[in-house]
């Protein structure tokens, strides 16, 4: 009695006919592997470096380094595009990253405004205070 294995991501026929797996191959493994390890050792370059003068510019260029890199990951190893599981898999990953902004530039906003509204300015540290009751 044999039973057979489907599953339409992992049994996803590919437009030559062949099989296409969801998973990654060796090859695949080892130049996500190769384009991380570059991603990571070019900001490590920049600062340690300082081949950029302005730190402000070495930040952006930072950043925008690190969304590559994000990039990568996604596709190469959590294997991550429109066509697995009909395109659901890709909303999630949208609706995270949307989430995880807000958050991230909801909490940078209250950060900012607690320290203007509550730090306390040089004119309170200049009162007298020796006429305090």
């Amino acid at each position: 009695m044999s039973v057979e294995h489907t599953n339409s991501v992992h049994d996803a026929a590919a437009p030559g006919g062949q099989q296409q797996h969801a998973h990654g191959s060796l090859r695949g493994y080892l130049i996500g592997f190769g384009l991380s390890a570059v991603l990571t050792a070019i900001p490590f370059w920049l600062v340690m470096t300082g081949v950029i003068e302005s730190k402000t510019a070495t930040a952006f260029a930072i950043m925008g380094l690190a969304a590559v890199q994000i990039v990568v990951h996604v596709i190469y190893f959590l294997h991550l595009n429109a066509k697995v599981e009909e395109g659901w898999t890709l909303v999630a990953l949208v609706f995270t990253l949307i989430l995880v902004v807000i958050t991230l530039a909801g909490s940078l906003w209250v950060m900012y405004h607690l320290n203007s509204n509550m730090m306390p300015t040089h004119d309170m540290s200049s009162h007298d205070m020796s006429q305090m009751p």
